[in-house]
């Protein structure tokens, strides 16, 4: 099988991790940069072509798409979409994944426990927005913030008003979410392939850091979930319709919690943390699905 892994840098952990796992299997992996397809839209032969050939080979894609090129990198898997190149995350899929607003409303909707959370149009009621949800300490999320970045945790409602009338001022669009005091600054992070759990672990964040990302410096252990952590996974991963996702959570004291679901996980720390091969795991997905 031909496979494409769409990304901007094969140098990294996954990228690297998903290519000898896809060769040890016997098929030919190519890492190719998103930006520098070019989409050629003609009746009835849509084609993409890339430096010197053209992508008519490809029997699968597997997206590996940065936030901050989601249009374009979504179009591209758009275009192989229409090539009936299978792929493990839709075009539609990722560009609702990176909609934070529009994927909680989603996952309100499929029934699936969240913290409370208000988003507003630059509202100058400050206070009314923290009343609903349950007063300070407050978390105040940038709509289009990644890896932690954008995320600030307001203890007092002097801090909340800062903040909020701050990012007001520049425009930029925010929810604000209940602080879960229980958690201790820690989450889940369960990756999905195919719609099961095949791996967890639980992150936590360095002394003095409610942010428990891996990349501003906390550190991961394997855990078991409980039954209600699994099904919060498997749901929002069916509610997204994301077969392959990280899924993030809390443990709180009325049941596990969720904070977001990613379209592109990292590789890195739920390998090593788990012992588990989740590449391997993502190309037999592929292998299913094509055969």
């Amino acid at each position: 099988m031909n496979i494409v892994i769409l990304s901007r840098n094969p140098n990294l952990y996954s990228t690297r991790r998903l290519i000898e796992e896809g060769e040890n299997r016997g098929h030919l992996v190519e890492v190719i940069d998103p930006l520098k397809c070019d989409i050629i839209i003609e009746k009835e032969k849509p084609t993409i072509y890339y430096k010197d050939r053209y992508l008519d080979y490809v029997d699968a894609i597997i997206p590996r798409i940065g936030a901050s090129v989601t249009f374009y990198g979504c179009a591209v898997v758009r275009q192989f979409e229409m090539m009936n190149v299978f792929t493990i995350c839709t075009s539609d899929a990722i560009q609702r994944s990176r909609d934070k607003l529009r994927s909680l409303q989603r996952l309100s909707k499929a029934g699936i426990g969240m913290p409370k959370t208000v988003f507003t149009n630059y509202s100058r009621d400050v206070e009314e927005v923290i009343e609903h949800v349950g007063g300070v300490p407050v978390i105040i999320k940038l709509l289009e913030g990644t890896q932690g970045l954008g995320v600030v945790l307001a203890e007092t409602k002097n801090a909340a008003e800062s903040v909020l009338e701050a990012f007001n001022g520049l425009e930029a669009r925010v929810i604000v979410q209940e602080f879960i005091k229980e958690a201790k600054g820690a989450d889940i992070r369960a990756l999905i392939v195919d719609g099961q759990v095949v791996g967890a672990m639980k992150r936590q964040g360095k002394e003095g850091e409610f942010r428990s990302n891996l990349h501003r410096g906390g550190s991961a252990n394997i855990i078991k979930l409980n039954a209600e952590e699994l099904k919060l996974a498997m749901n929002a991963s069916r509610a997204l319709k994301l077969p392959v996702c990280g899924v993030d959570m809390l443990q709180s004291a009325r049941g596990p919690l969720l904070l977001e679901v990613n379209s592109t996980p990292g590789l890195e720390g739920i390998e090593r943390a788990t012992h588990k091969n989740i590449a391997r795991a993502i190309i037999t997905f592929i292998e299913r699905n094509k055969n």
